[in-house]
């Protein structure tokens, strides 16, 4: 009799158990439903999105940078063009780490990827105070002086676009190294802008003014380089 009482009990338990969990799947759907759209899930799968899209777009403005670059390049065969060309793909080559950074969604990628920046910035202002030097020694007359400023203007626009499309980005989803990028594509404009000096100087007969103008450019460069590791180091500091 006890045994039946227990068993009856049990079948009980077992129906309002099946009851609860039907009830619980209905609420769980509903909850879970709830939880994806505003819960810790999603703010980060956004931060990604976003901060891919900031790279991506940058990249694609500096690709067509290059390309028009290389244009004037072939048509002009200027050494001072060659050298911004070379720092546009440096700095289009950054948006590997940062891209990977934000499809990992991970903080430690990010910072990783700050210090690569900081490293092609460093790199940057190396090139530029190489070549400025190298033409102090050995003095180059550039030709098709049009075509060089016409460049430099292409890739000061260029690179002032990426480094908006950077910055704001950065700042928006408080990356210390898309921001560090936005400096680094700051960096690269200052650049071509030297390229647009160096062929007005060299147009008005100033030809030692063009590696001047290169040395101007590099101290510029190391200052962004000193810059950028703060903003970088300052991330990392912040994520502590």
């Amino acid at each position: 009799m006890a045994h039946e009482h227990a068993h009856d009990a049990h079948d009980q338990h077992a129906h309002d158990h099946d009851h609860d969990h039907d009830h619980d799947g209905h609420g769980h759907g509903h909850g879970h439903g709830h939880g994806h759209s505003h819960g810790l899930v999603d703010p980060s799968i956004k931060r990604s999105r976003e901060g891919l899209r900031a790279v991506a777009l940058a990249l694609a403005v500096l690709a067509l940078t290059a390309g028009l670059q290389i244009v004037v390049y072939i048509a002009s065969g200027s050494v001072a063009l060659l050298a911004d060309l070379i720092h546009n793909v440096g700095d289009a080559a950054t948006a590997i780490p940062l891209g990977i950074a934000f499809l990992l969604r991970s903080e430690r990628a990010e910072r990783i990827a700050g210090l690569f920046v900081v490293l092609a910035i460093f790199v940057s202002a190396c090139v530029a105070g190489y070549e400025a030097v190298l033409r102090l020694i050995e003095p180059q007359r550039p030709d098709h002086l049009v075509a060089l400023a016409l460049a430099g203007a292409l890739g000061w626009g260029g690179n002032m676009i990426a480094a908006q499309i950077r910055s704001r980005a950065g700042r928006r989803l408080d990356s210390p190294a898309l921001i560090a990028d936005g400096d680094h594509a700051r960096a690269d404009a200052y650049v071509s802008l030297s390229v647009i000096a160096s062929a007005a100087a060299v147009a008005v007969g100033l030809e030692l003014a063009d590696p001047l103008i290169g040395l101007a450019i590099t101290i510029v460069i190391l200052r962004i380089t000193a810059q950028s590791w703060r903003t970088v180091r300052g991330g990392h500091a912040h994520a502590h």
